[in-house]
């Protein structure tokens, strides 16, 4: 289902440049009711991936 997975796309000069890799996902449960969904991404100061997430109300850290 669209919008409960945080990918992550290659890119060069300014092309995609490879297929698309899942980074985080798991917000939906096994019978398809969202447990979290992924609403914004920022870079923290030590380079670690923050999501947000408006359904559980959390901001997850990805390192």
């Amino acid at each position: 289902m669209s919008g409960y997975r945080v990918i992550y796309i290659p890119f060069e000069n300014g092309q995609p440049s490879g297929e698309p890799e899942e980074v985080v996902g798991g917000f939906l449960d096994e019978d398809g009711h969202a447990r979290g969904r992924p609403a914004g991404m920022a870079i923290d100061g030590t380079g670690a991936l923050l999501i947000a997430d408006d359904v559980g109300n959390v901001v997850w850290r990805v390192k």
